[in-house]
């Protein structure tokens, strides 16, 4: 018997010394899974349904509408949906202005490749290392009539430029009553890759979208997938309202799947069913809903049970309705996100929850989300939620 199979549950997030022996992460085990199953394997993008493996599949979404179904797609990772929904932006419109540090060169993760030689450095250029001022410019730009689009080279760095959002973008519409059409900042989009990437610790992995869902005015958005991407950015851009628009960094590259190539646009505020249950409800955004939905297809099969999963995508203002809906059906539900537990995204969703579907729960609501710590280089990724977290809180649910 190896030394693990004598460990009913491995709660340290380092190695586990017994007998001066270690015994590696991957070989450790949890309560509620068979000890010969492994659920903390990497997602197989390649396979997962959340993404569109055919042009027929990407197609024939019915948010599209019918005109683009005889289209064609290409397929395209996260970083290439974003450079192709900018393109366009920029084509079709010319005031589109694009901005930010490093940006005419391509950006730190290539999402604006090639576009300042085709649209030249009127339109596409590099600005001072200067949050504050990068977004500062962009209001002005933008309350002028300009459609800027300035990028944040990570969401850790938005917060010296959080009071020009806050206290001016977020209230320009507002205070400008019966000329606010005219007075607003709406084609303001504030574009920052989030979320853990692996190897970005203290200052390239934090995932700050709760803070910005207190400020009536801004709308914040985040993307799970390419084509889900170049759409809702393009709807960003056309927002009345300023938009912060948070791209998940690990999601650049891994995410492939077949993007429509005409310009369209995805609902704000909409969220979107991945998945129809009967059980549980989980409802997540961004990276996460990889980890949900390859900890669903384990549930199901162990319990015999039944999930709905639910993209919030626009996290403020977000789908009350979708979700108040789907949890009267499920009776259950689980809120999973990346960023930190405390005063997160998910305990908004919870207390809406609890206000609107008590008398059909059936269990307490839960939250499985990043720990309140920050987030350290070696453990970056046993800071947030991982299968066996989502799996273990639908058995909870279901056992309640």
């Amino acid at each position: 018997m190896p030394p693990s199979a004598s460990i009913p549950r491995l709660l340290t997030r380092g190695p586990l010394r017994i007998s001066g022996s270690r015994i590696p992460l991957s070989h450790r085990r949890y309560a509620t899974h068979p000890p010969s199953a492994r659920l903390n394997v990497p997602t197989d993008f390649s396979a997962t349904p959340l993404l569109h493996h055919s042009a027929s599949s990407a197609l024939n979404d019915p948010e599209l509408g019918p005109a683009l179904r005889s289209g064609s797609t290409s397929r395209l990772n996260l970083f290439q949906a974003i450079n192709s929904a900018l393109a366009s932006a920029l084509r079709s419109d010319p005031n589109v202005l694009l901005f930010g540090e490093d940006v005419a060169f391509g950006g730190v993760f290539r999402c604006s490749m090639n576009l300042a030689t085709e649209f030249g450095d009127e339109r596409v250029f590099n600005t001072p290392l200067s949050e504050q001022g990068i977004v500062g410019f962009a209001i002005g730009a933008a309350m002028e009539g300009a459609k800027a689009v300035a990028e944040v080279q990570f969401a850790d760095y938005v917060f010296p430029a959080f009071d020009q959002l806050v206290n001016e973008a977020a209230k320009i519409r507002y205070r400008s009553g019966v000329n606010a059409d005219k007075q607003g900042c709406g084609g303001l989009v504030v574009r920052m890759p989030t979320g853990v990437v692996g190897h970005g610790a203290l200052y390239h992995s934090q995932s700050p979208e709760a803070l910005f869902t207190h400020i009536p005015g801004l709308r914040v958005v985040i993307p799970r997938s390419p084509s889900q991407a170049k759409g809702l950015l393009l709807a960003a851009i056309k927002s009345p309202d300023p938009v912060v628009f948070m791209e998940p960094k690990i999601l650049y590259r891994a995410a492939v799947e077949h993007v429509p190539a005409a310009d369209y646009e995805l609902p704000l505020s909409k969220a979107q069913v991945l998945r129809q249950g009967k059980d549980v409800t989980i409802v997540s955004y961004g990276t996460p809903l990889y980890t949900c939905q390859d900890a669903i297809v384990a549930a199901e099969k162990d319990f015999g049970v039944s999930v709905e999963l639910i993209d919030l995508r626009t996290i403020y203002p977000w789908d009350r309705q979708t979700v108040i809906d789907s949890v009267k059906k499920t009776g259950r539900a689980i809120v999973v996100h990346e960023s930190m537990v405390n005063a997160g995204v998910g305990a908004e969703v919870a207390a809406t929850i609890q206000e609107h579907c008590f008398l059909n729960l059936e269990s307490p609501v839960q939250r499985i989300a990043g720990w309140s710590t920050h987030t350290g280089l070696l453990y970056e990724k046993f800071n947030i939620p991982d299968v066996v977290r989502v799996y273990d809180a639908i058995k909870k649910g279901i056992e309640y």
